[in-house]
């Protein structure tokens, strides 16, 4: 996750709202005269009333990663031309520069503003969502199913949200009704996963029609299948929907682990090696091999390789708690 000064942020806003004028200390102002800014700069000296003009500078900053100097260009073609169009590009960019709180303000100014334009209730939703505020997101999508009970997307980002809030089984109901309404892959792949997930013998039938639907699916829904087959301890047929992952996709990372966690479960230690070994073959940075390395090592009595593979893992991920415990463990 990016962090961005506020600070600066409040520099750039107070910077733009004197019309970008040269401070002689600010560099960011020298940006503004160059290409690819220049000229709608020139036009905005010449029209400093046209909304267009700094609403047109503002989404080239922001194709440049200059959101924070886009900040300010976005509020003062907002405050000339208020326009709903306008209003989410200036909504995206408080959030990419930190700052839900002007956005929620915003958002809410929007509702009431375009009450028939259900893109500002979502979109509030989302940025509740992403601040961890569950209980007001919950509440926008709740509104906007009151007045839609139809909406599909509403019910499927409302089953995200439950989920988030640990209320799993609503947010699977949830998803369900959003899948019934409208059964489409981008909805029905995140319900396979939580049915896997809750080892619910849903997931078969599901992943079964997302395949003959779309095979470019295959994948995806198989690898889902194997997870829910492992997780319920029906291993032959685990091992089956892995190894069809493989084959389809040698570089299919995470099919060689649990394939690999499968053997390492069966005892098959021998076994388990050669496919953790492989998973990090096929991607030497995934923490996750060497840490099944490292375990199978260790069930095998074989410490000092053990040892180098949990190093291994934690120098690649610094927060991997069971490598750490590996460690701790073989030194004593």
């Amino acid at each position: 996750m990016i962090y961005r000064s506020k600070m600066l942020g409040f520099c750039f806003l107070a910077l733009m709202a004197a019309g970008c004028k040269e401070t002689g200390t600010d560099k960011m102002a020298d940006l503004l005269k160059k290409p690819p800014y220049e000229s709608i700069t020139d036009s905005i000296k010449a029209a400093p009333q046209n909304a267009e003009l700094y609403l047109t500078r503002g989404i080239r900053l922001s194709q440049n990663n200059q959101h924070e100097l886009a900040t300010a260009d976005y509020e003062k073609a907002w405050t000339l031309a208020p326009a709903e169009g306008t209003a989410l590009q200036y909504i995206s960019n408080l959030m990419l520069v930190d700052q839900p709180g002007e956005a929620v303000k915003l958002l809410k100014s929007c509702i009431e503003k375009y009450p028939e334009n259900p893109t500002f209730r979502r979109r509030l939703s989302e940025v509740y969502t992403q601040v961890g505020a569950g209980e007001e997101a919950l509440a926008q999508y709740n509104e906007l199913l009151a007045k839609d009970s139809l909406d599909f997307e509403s019910w499927y980002e409302k089953g995200n949200v439950l989920v988030l809030m640990r209320d799993t089984a609503a947010g699977i109901k949830a998803m369900e009704r959003s899948y019934e309404l409208q059964p489409i892959n981008f909805t029905g792949l995140p319900l396979a996963n939580l049915y896997a997930a809750t080892k619910n013998p849903k997931t078969i039938a599901l992943c079964d029609a997302l395949i003959a639907r779309d095979s470019t699916l295959a994948n995806d829904a198989t690898f889902l299948k194997g997870a829910y087959y492992s997780d319920t301890k029906q291993y032959a047929a685990a091992l089956e929907q892995f190894e069809a992952c493989i084959k389809r996709n040698w570089k299919f990372t995470d099919a060689y682990i649990e394939k690999g966690i499968v053997q390492y479960d069966l005892k098959q230690y021998d076994k388990a090696l050669e496919t953790f070994a492989m998973a990090a073959t096929v991607s030497n940075t995934s923490a996750d091999a060497y840490y099944w390395l490292g375990r199978s090592f260790e069930a095998t009595h074989q410490q000092e390789k053990a040892l180098e593979n949990y190093l291994r893992a934690v120098s690649l991920d610094k927060n991997f708690e069971e490598a750490k415990a590996g460690i701790k463990r073989l030194k004593g």
